[in-house]
């Protein structure tokens, strides 16, 4: 996720001001993985040696603060080079990639999913909104397009992203006690349990 540049930092001396923001960021960052609080912009600036002042002249709000701090993902496939076109196997595989980047950026999307459930976010307003992993197991279940067309491949990929993530993990973890490796099983089994359920449907075209 990329960050949109304010009046303030796209003016004057920009590399020194990129760095300030890159400084700010790292702050909150660090101030997440460590526990405790989302960090204000005051905290953030406190940590990075910058001024309270020049700090809300990057970010005007926490949550601008918490949003910029997101981890990046500049992923455009979760599938190793050579997954082949087994739909189980896809859908595993990328299963278990985007649970290993949740979990090795947890803090952070714990975060994100408390700022997510406040009653004034609009729906794409945050990372953790924008479908991006939808996408990403749509690929996966490219193989089973010709059956299910491109309506269903999607409804399967938001059943698979509705029992995985950073929620799933929560509630798994949090709630049902689950070691980590236990519920990231527990999310593949399930994966892979509603992609055989949608193979076993008919095609569109064999049902007409």
């Amino acid at each position: 996720m990329r960050t949109v540049s304010t009046a303030y930092e796209e003016s004057g001396r920009t590399r020194q001001k990129q760095r300030t923001r890159n400084d700010l960021v790292a702050a909150a960052r660090d101030l997440i993985a460590s526990g405790g609080a989302a960090p204000t912009v005051e905290e953030a600036a406190a940590a990075a040696s910058v001024s309270r002042t020049t700090a809300y002249r990057y970010f005007r709000s926490q949550r601008e603060l918490l949003v910029a701090a997101h981890p990046e993902v500049e992923l455009t496939s979760l599938l190793p080079a050579d997954v082949g076109e087994d739909p189980e196997v896809r859908i595993r595989a990328a299963v278990r990639e985007f649970m290993a980047m949740v979990v090795d950026t947890e803090s952070q999307q714990r975060t994100m999913l408390r700022l997510s459930l406040e009653d004034d976010t609009s729906p794409r307003q945050l990372p953790l909104r924008q479908g991006r992993a939808i996408g990403w197991f749509s690929e996966a279940l490219e193989p089973v397009s010709d059956q299910l067309g491109a309506d269903g491949v999607r409804r399967l990929a938001v059943a698979v992203r509705a029992v995985s993530g950073i929620e799933a993990l929560v509630w798994l973890t949090d709630v049902a006690g689950l070691t980590r490796d236990e519920a990231i099983d527990q999310m593949v089994w399930s994966a892979v349990a509603l992609v055989r359920r949608a193979a076993a449907t008919k095609s569109p075209r064999s049902a007409t």
